[in-house]
């Protein structure tokens, strides 16, 4: 390998590989693709969980994420988008037990297109968020009560798509009475 430095400009060299292995060639990297989602917005509305045929846990999520921007005329001007993200197994049933209308949320996951026949008989398609990971957001007090007191409270993270492990414990513990103990003294 070499390095030349030009006025204003370095240029880097490396000897020619044909050793490389095919799936890393470039003709061959560009067929990769990723299908990725990542949302922070509030519940519209409560989750709907209903279950398939083979009881498997299917949780409905509507997001909204909003958009400021200024308009041509100085205008503030807020955009509203609407996502529908569906959960499924342990994730759904956590999301049904602890989101409410209003709650901040973190979601990831891929989009998927679906397709379905309507009451008419028509051939619909919905696009929509498969959720893989969901992480609780808002603090004490926040609109939903989704990272406050009450059940899940202090819990901060999902343990992700299909997992049976439980979320983990934030530190602190919250009472039933709604006062809040932390394990240690703090340092400030």
């Amino acid at each position: 390998q070499g390095y030349v430095s030009g006025r204003s400009c370095v240029y880097m060299f490396a000897p020619v590989q044909d050793d490389i292995p095919e799936v890393n060639k470039p003709s061959q990297m560009a067929t990769k693709s990723v299908n990725k989602v990542i949302l922070i917005g509030h519940l519209g509305q409560d989750p709907e969980l209903r279950y398939t045929g083979s009881g498997t846990p299917v949780c409905s999520l509507r997001i909204a994420t909003n958009d400021n921007y200024k308009d041509g005329d100085g205008n503030l001007v807020e955009k509203t988008e609407w996502h529908s993200v569906v959960a499924w197994a342990r994730l759904a049933e956590i999301c049904s037990e602890y989101l409410r209308k209003g709650s901040q949320i973190y979601i990831e996951g891929s989009l998927q297109t679906r397709q379905y026949e309507d009451r008419d008989g028509n051939q619909r398609y919905a696009t929509e968020v498969k959720a893989r990971d969901m992480v609780m957001l808002g603090g004490r007090g926040a609109s939903g009560g989704s990272s406050g007191f009450g059940p899940g409270a202090g819990y901060e993270k999902t343990g992700g798509y299909g997992s049976s492990e439980p979320a983990t414990q934030s530190e602190g513990q919250s009472n039933a009475d709604g006062t809040f103990d932390p394990d240690d003294e703090l340092p400030f």
